[in-house]
């Protein structure tokens, strides 16, 4: 498959909550987001409107084993040392402590867990042209962060009640299964690309050069197991490619072409439809083209895409929708090998 756009971000990551007013207000209070317009029984937590942290209840959910497959941290990343200064002094004040705190070079982050286990990173970014490079590599490390000057950064400031305006959803680290298996899947199936190999049992992809999107580790030990089906913890998260991936699929064929703002409008609207339990099928030749074949469930049943080794769509079929702009993964549900 062809390489993911350049500009390609992360969406939204959603959880399966025991207890979602717990883990509701401890998002809230201690991480500082704000809680947004969701879908029926989907708690969303955002800032500036999007998106970020999506909450689904699961009271009689099992816990996910501590040494298995799934989410090890997510991370949301914030414009500025100084907004990180201020997120530090917010979860400080808050009584919540910290399970550790880095420097990795091309960033600086702080790590805690959630009141249900689920790990999180918050940090930000040093300027690109800082990261130091080795070869085709990003070269990052674990270094001890120097709290005392990261809170020297906000000055007299009081702990700024929310996240800043501009933070996101840098980056989500997997615990998976295999190595080998999972980059064949993030890497060679879905066209990120490998930035960084120095950590043992660890492994880093990105788009666009960025240090990761998506980091992969076998820190619970190889052949890890799966979490029970329906497990606390990770549901899925988002990959959003850009605009210009969407026009791209229309001079394909693989969307008609709107003739007004309103169909504009529309099809976009149908284009960000969410589809769960994705997987990978296979391949197969279409019209003289290796396309790896994906499947995934719409509202009117289950959906295939045939991706072409440039990285469009090459048909469809199924679902009540043929126009996709987001791949959405649910990762309890995703199947070998995608590298679980």
């Amino acid at each position: 498959m062809g390489r993911l756009p350049a500009d390609a971000r992360l969406g939204a990551i959603r959880l399966r909550a025991g207890d979602v007013g717990r883990l509701r207000d401890f998002y809230e209070t201690t991480i500082g987001l704000e809680q947004l317009d969701g879908g029926g029984d989907v708690v969303s937590l955002g800032v500036d409107g999007s998106p970020l942290v999506e909450l689904v209840p699961g009271p009689d959910a099992p816990s996910r084993p501590p040494r298995s497959t799934g989410l090890f941290h997510l991370a949301l990343l914030v414009p500025t040392r100084a907004d990180l200064a201020r997120t530090l002094r917010r979860v400080a004040g808050s009584g919540w402590p910290l399970s550790g705190a880095s420097d990795h070079l091309v960033s600086e982050a702080l790590y805690l867990s959630d009141p249900e286990g689920n790990g999180i990173e918050l940090y930000r970014d040093r300027p690109r042209d800082d990261w130091p490079i080795a070869g085709d590599s990003v070269e990052m490390a674990t270094l001890p962060l120097d709290l005392e000057s990261l809170l020297g950064e906000a000055g007299g400031e009081t702990a700024a009640v929310s996240m800043p305006a501009g933070t996101i959803l840098g980056h989500v680290h997997l615990q998976v299964a295999d190595l080998d298996a999972a980059e064949a899947f993030w890497v060679d199936a879905l066209g990120l690309d490998v930035t960084a190999r120095g950590y043992p049992g660890a492994l880093f992809t990105s788009a666009g050069g960025y240090h990761h999107h998506v980091g992969l580790n076998t820190w619970a030990g190889p052949g890890a197991p799966s979490p029970p089906p329906g497990a606390r913890g990770l549901v899925r998260f988002e990959i959003v490619l850009p605009d210009a991936t969407f026009v791209k699929m229309q001079n394909a064929g693989w969307v008609k072409n709107p003739t007004t703002a309103q169909e504009r409008s529309e099809q976009l609207t149908a284009v960000r439809a969410t589809t769960s339990n994705c997987k990978l099928v296979g391949q197969e030749t279409v019209d003289g083209q290796t396309a790896t074949i994906y499947s995934g469930h719409l509202t009117g049943g289950e959906m295939r895409y045939w991706i072409g080794q440039n990285g469009l769509p090459l048909k469809g079929e199924g679902g009540t929708a043929t126009t996709r702009v987001d791949w959405v993964f649910t990762y309890d549900h995703v199947e070998a090998p995608v590298g679980r």
